[in-house]
This record gives C-alpha cells, structure tokens and sequence, in this order.
C-alpha cells in the first residue's frame, strides 16, 4: 500500500481529533478527503507528509515506516501541495516546478539536464507549458494550483497529497483540477490524496473517499460511501440533507410561516 495509517490517533492541544483508526490507500488510486471543518483534516495530511507528529500509532508510506525515513528519501516518497498562494514577483513558473528537484540534485543544487527533462514533463502533463517563463505573480489562481500540482510531479513521488486544491476555483477549473488529478494517479500510478468539501467532485470523480466523523475514520468506495449514511450525518442539524440518489446537498423543507391574518 502506498499510505498505511495502523492504528493512528490524532490530537489538538487536549482535543481528540481521531482515536485509533486504521486505512490503507493502494497505488494508481485517487481519493477524496472530507469532513468538517476542524476535524482533522490538514492535521492528517501534515502527519501523513511528515510535517506532523501523531498521538499514537503508525504512518507507513509504501511499507516503510514514516518515522524511519530520513529526509532525503522522505522527499522522494511524498509531496504536499498546501493552500498557501505563490505568488512571487521575479520568481518563474519553470523556476518554482524546478525546486522539485531539490531531493535529486547534487551538493549545490545545480540542475542537470535530466531534471530540466522531467521539470519540462512536469509543465507539459498538467498543460501549462506555454506558461514557463511567466512569473508567479501573473498566473491566475487556476494556472497557480497547476504549476503546484507540476511541481509535486517534478519531485516524482509516488504519494501526492493536496490540502483543498479546489478552493479558489471557480466551478470548470474545478472539475478540470480534479480530471487532472484522476489521470495523474491511474497513468502515472500515483496515489493522490487530497481534501475537498466538493461532494459532487468527491463522489463522482474519485475512486474512494475518505470521511472524518470525530473520532473514527471511514474509508468506502465513491458509490458505497454515498449510500452509507455517513454524509448524511455531516449535515445533522444543520437544516440540510444530503440524497444519496441524487449525490445532491439539499436545505431541509420547512413549514410556511402562517400569514399575519392567520396569526391574528
């Protein structure tokens, strides 16, 4: 399996996020994340790349344990791409997809030709070549979540995680987002795990899901968790309800307030 979570708990400060819970996500797959918000989400991600410790339990990715990997091959195995905006005058869209290399270039940094190879590749898979040599400052929010998705491939991983991609799109570049990362994981056998609050995208564009709801963790096929029930619980309370048939989020219908005559 490409990410292990064994028997994991997650915490904030004194607060339990996720109390002992387990999944496996396999190669060539895509996965959405959901849930709440404050439920744990990033805080996974985080964990699952590295930047995070857990409370208990055991991250593996592609059956080694994250704790044993040393730095250099831990940024050979895993990319995160964050919410964090790069946008940086003076600094080209080849130039940041290039600091993907880092693991693999020598002592100094400097970039042979095979890296300009794969940075080349990179820009190219996710459409964004003719944008090389624009600085980050120019791109639109679109072109920006692209040259961050190029620059994981120029890390060549075969674990890419994504915290909300989706968040700044508007609705197109947000299925094309995640059409693009679906090619990702199933042609270049990557396992892509990245969260979302779009169901419809998580539902009908992803191979499985993932679900917080504090303190366990629910992993199910797209089709399966959309007839779980479990979404349905996001919403308890909150005047919406989730149809499982339609996959559609839809707010609860109330009773007409009476009319000032009626009321009289």
């Amino acid at each position: 399996m490409s990410i292990s979570l064994n028997n994991i708990t997650l915490a904030y400060g004194p607060r339990v996020l996720l109390k002992d819970v387990s999944a496996e996500l396999p190669q060539a797959s895509l996965t959405a994340f959901i849930g709440r918000n404050g439920t744990g989400k990033s805080s996974l991600l985080r964990a699952i790349a590295g930047l995070a410790p857990v409370a208990a339990g055991e991250i593996a990715l592609c059956g080694t344990p994250l704790a044993t990997l040393p730095p250099r091959r831990l940024a050979a195995t895993v990319s995160f791409v964050t919410t964090d905006k790069v946008r940086v005058a003076n600094l080209r869209c080849e130039d940041m997809v290039a600091l993907g290399r880092a693991p693999y270039t020598n002592w100094i940094g400097r970039m042979q030709e095979g890296d300009r190879a794969v940075v080349h590749r990179a820009l190219e898979t996710v459409g964004i070549a003719d944008l090389a040599r624009k600085t980050m400052d120019t791109l639109s929010d679109g072109e920006c979540q692209r040259a961050m998705i190029a620059r994981a491939l120029a890390q060549d991983t075969p674990v890419i995680l994504l915290d909300e991609p989706t968040a700044f799109l508007d609705l197109p570049n947000r299925y094309a987002l995640a059409s693009l990362l679906g090619r990702l994981a199933h042609e270049e056998k990557k396992c892509v795990l990245f969260s979302t609050h779009d169901l419809d995208i998580a539902l009908g564009l992803c191979d499985t899901v993932l679900l917080i709801d504090t303190p366990a963790l629910h992993r199910l096929p797209a089709a399966d968790m959309a007839a779980s029930g479990l979404i349905e619980r996001l919403f308890a309370g909150d005047g919406l309800t989730f149809d499982a048939a339609s996959r559609q989020v839809r707010a609860d219908k109330r009773p007409a307030a009476p009319s000032f005559s009626e009321r009289q």
